[in-house]
This record gives structure tokens, C-alpha cells and sequence, in this order.
């Protein structure tokens, strides 16, 4: 069956699951035709929902029940099909990607990520939102690179703590120049591998050479965002273009690392900027292995600093929505996760999300900690998901491990 028979029919199964029972007298009244429609009625919507994922109940349970090698995986979105279905009755949107959610993934868990910032402020680009921009004015003090002891420290006190994703950060623009700089970033990424995490970082551009020593050293994945659609992006970044991101995006699937790569809501673009960037993902060669979503934390002194809080029903449209159409991807939920409740975020994980950063700090951010995220899922019956669990991320288990650090059941 074709994805969007399939998508037709969720719609149709959703819409009569949530359609009052009529009574005896109006039960077998004619359909009437469309043209003659003039109002909606309770019995018979003017409006029918937008195409759902399934093409009847068998399909549906069928779906839910098989493996992921079982679905059927779309190749090619258009533009238009990607509005319509974030355009849908939030609801019935949110139904349908639980319901592919339950196909590709254990809905019951989470995977839990720590990110630490490992080289801070002072970067040459001009990213509105950024706090570690040289050309803003936010008080952050810019710091070199940190010593690979400190970062192994992180390291096993996130493992200990229940992470099973270790992420480092670093606010440059590129590499070039940072010879000894990278050489250390490569111990860093072999010792932590050697931990058994999974082991990802965001340094800003790569080059293909850059790219392949980061994977002989065990790098799992790279981060590398393209923040919103291509129309927008000039309103937010005028330092690095949209093709230069994709240009790391390829040099990184083409070493053999895993592509996490998402973007940011709340910096002033519309809804069919959030379409364009899930758009722009489903486009490349493969799915990307994760897709972060952060909701903006507007930071005073950058440009975006004024800016509201993104709405939860903004973050749970876009969170569907790229779980219809990134089916296989883990959906992250990033930066701005704390400004949500428990129950908000209870419903982003309904809606697909299946992985969130924690620990002291998000980069330069706030974030909830270990012991506050264990006692959410813990409330919820969820649970983490471990290292080199999900699906995309079997391949790099087997990968060789360079080094090895103390246990961590030494580390206090």
C-alpha cells in the first residue's frame, strides 16, 4: 500500500472513533453530496481531516504490532503533503504519529543525553539566538578548551547518572587552525567511547578529513543543526549558508557517522518555516539518526532576547510532525524543555519525542537534572534507553573501541 493510502485511512478510522453515536431516526440518513454541503453538521463534518498514515483498522493494528523492517517508509515528502498534515487537528495529528511512533520504537522509553559544553563563547558567527556569539553582548566570558581529564569526569558522572549519550560542544565556527585543539577533542571522543556510550559533538563545520578522524576515533554522531526552512535562515544566521550546513551534514553521513541534525522554534519564523525544516530533513540521502527540537530560551543581550516562549502546541505540532515523516529518527527534545510542565512534556513524548538532554546545564542553558528526569519517567512508567539501542544506532555498537577508562561504579 501507498503511504498516503495508508495515511488516508487513520484519518478516516480517527474520525469515527471520535464521532458521536447518531440516533435511531438520523442513523440511516443519505449522505448527502459535497456540493450540496452548505453548514457542518454533528452527524456528517464539512471538513474532512487531513490524510492519515494507515489504510483501515487492519493496518492500523497490523502497524502497531509489527517490526519496524514491516513499514512502509516514505522516500519523497512534497512540501504541500508536510503542511497539511501540521495544518490537521492537533488531536487526531498527535493519534497518528503515536500510533507510527509505536511501529519504529518502544514508546516506553527514553533515552537520556547529557551535553557539555567543552569550549565556551567567544565564536565569530552571528547566530541571533546565541548567547556565545562574539558579537553579542551577554556577559558570557569566553573560555578555552577544557583538559581531557575534567571532560571524562562529565563523562562518568552522566553515565552514572543514567546517560547513555555523552554530547560536547564547542563555539567555533570551524576547525581549521585547531590542530592540538582537535587532536585533544579525539581523545576525548575515544576515551568516552570507551566507556560504552554513544558519543556525539558539535564543533561547527567539518571538512571530509576532519569527518573521518572524528569516526576513526569513534565518534557516533555529529550534530550539525540547520535551525529553520532555507527561506528564513538569512533572518537568523548571515555568517555561515544553509548549503555550507549541508556540506558538514554530507561530509559527516560519508564517513560513516550517524547525522543528528534538527533545528530551533521561537526565532520569529512562521509555521511553514517549522514545515520547511522537517521538509529539508526528509530530503536528504537518508533520515537523519536524530532529529533535536529546541524551543528558543531567549537570552538578553541577542537580538532574539525579547521573544515569547514557544507554545506547547507549537512544540507538539512540529514533534508529530517530523515523527510522521522521520518515522525511524530519534526526535530530541532540547534546549527549552524546562519551560514546559510535566504533563506538557508527558504529551511531547506521546506525540513521538523519545529522547531529552539532562543533567546540570544544556550548554549555556538551564536544564532539569538526573535525579528530577529519573522521577518524571519514573512517574510515568517510562524508562531509559540504553547505549546503542535504537534501531539506527545498532551498526556503531560493533565499531572497535580505542581505549578504556575506569569503571564507572569507581567513579564517586
Amino acid at each position: 500500500m501507498s503511504v498516503r493510502q495508508v495515511h488516508r485511512a487513520l484519518s478516516r478510522s480517527a474520525a469515527r472513533q471520535s464521532a458521536p453515536l447518531p440516533t435511531t431516526a438520523a442513523r440511516r440518513l443519505p449522505r448527502q453530496p459535497a456540493q450540496a454541503r452548505t453548514h457542518a453538521t454533528a452527524l456528517e463534518p464539512e471538513r474532512e481531516p487531513a490524510r492519515g498514515l494507515f489504510e483501515d483498522e487492519k493496518a492500523i493494528l497490523l502497524a502497531t504490532k509489527g517490526s519496524a523492517s514491516d513499514a512502509p517508509l516514505r522516500k519523497r515528502w512534497q512540501r504541500a503533503e508536510i503542511q497539511e498534515i501540521y495544518d490537521s487537528p492537533l488531536m487526531e495529528l498527535i493519534f497518528r504519529s503515536a500510533t507510527v511512533h509505536r511501529q519504529h520504537h518502544d514508546p516506553s522509553k527514553i533515552q537520556l543525553c547529557t551535553l557539555l559544553n567543552i569550549k565556551t563563547g567567544g565564536c565569530t558567527e552571528d547566530c541571533s539566538y546565541c548567547s556565545q556569539s562574539s558579537k553579542h553582548k551577554t556577559g558570557l566570558k569566553a573560555t578555552k578548551l577544557l583538559d581531557l581529564e575534567p571532560v571524562l569526569i562529565e563523562a562518568r558522572k552522566a553515565k552514572a547518572n543514567g546517560s547513555t549519550r555523552f554530547c560536547m560542544g564547542a563555539a567555533w565556527r570551524d576547525l581549521h587552525g585547531r590542530k592540538s585543539g582537535f587532536n585533544r577533542i579525539l581523545d576525548m571522543v575515544s576515551e568516552i567511547r570507551g566507556m560504552g556510550m554513544e558519543v556525539c559533538t558539535t564543533l561547527g563545520m567539518l571538512d571530509k578529513d576532519q569527518a573521518r578522524r572524528l569516526k576513526e576515533a569513534g565518534l557516533t554522531a555529529y550534530n550539525h543543526n540547520l535551525d529553520t526552512s532555507r527561506e528564513y535562515y538569512p533572518e537568523v544566521i548571515t555568517t555561515r549558508s544553509y548549503d555550507e550546513r549541508l556540506a558538514t551534514i554530507e561530509n559527516v553521513r560519508e564517513a560513516g557517522i550517524s547525522v543528528c541534525s534538527g533545528g530551533i522554534i521561537g526565532l520569529g519564523e512562521k509555521k511553514e518555516d517549522r514545515v520547511g525544516l522537517i521538509w529539508e530533513m526528509s530530503r536528504l540521502p537518508e533520515p537523519p539518526e536524530s532529529f533535536p527540537v529546541n524551543a528558543l530560551v531567549p537570552i538578553e543581550g541577542t537580538p532574539l532576547g525579547g521573544n515569547e516562549q514557544v507554545k506547547i502546541h507549537d512544540m507538539l505540532r512540529t514533534i508529530a510532525t517530523a515523527r510522521l515523516v522521520l518515522p525511524t529518527s530519534i526526535i530530541r527534545l532540547a534546549a527549552g524543555r524546562i519551560t514546559y510542565t510535566e504533563a506538557e512534556q508527558a504529551m511531547c513524548f506521546m506525540a513521538g519525542a523519545n529522547a531529552i538532554f539532562t543533567g546540570e546545564r544544556m550548554l549555556t542553558t538551564p536544564t532539569s537534572g538526573w535525579d528530577e528526569d529519573g522521577a518524571m519517567l519514573e512517574r510515568w512508567g517510562m524508562r531509559g534507553l540504553g547505549s546503542f539501542e535504537s534501531q539506527r544506532m545498532q551498526p556503531h555498537a560493533a565499531q572497535p573501541i580505542a581505549s578504556a577508562t575506569p569503571p564507572v561504579e569507581a567513579v564517586v
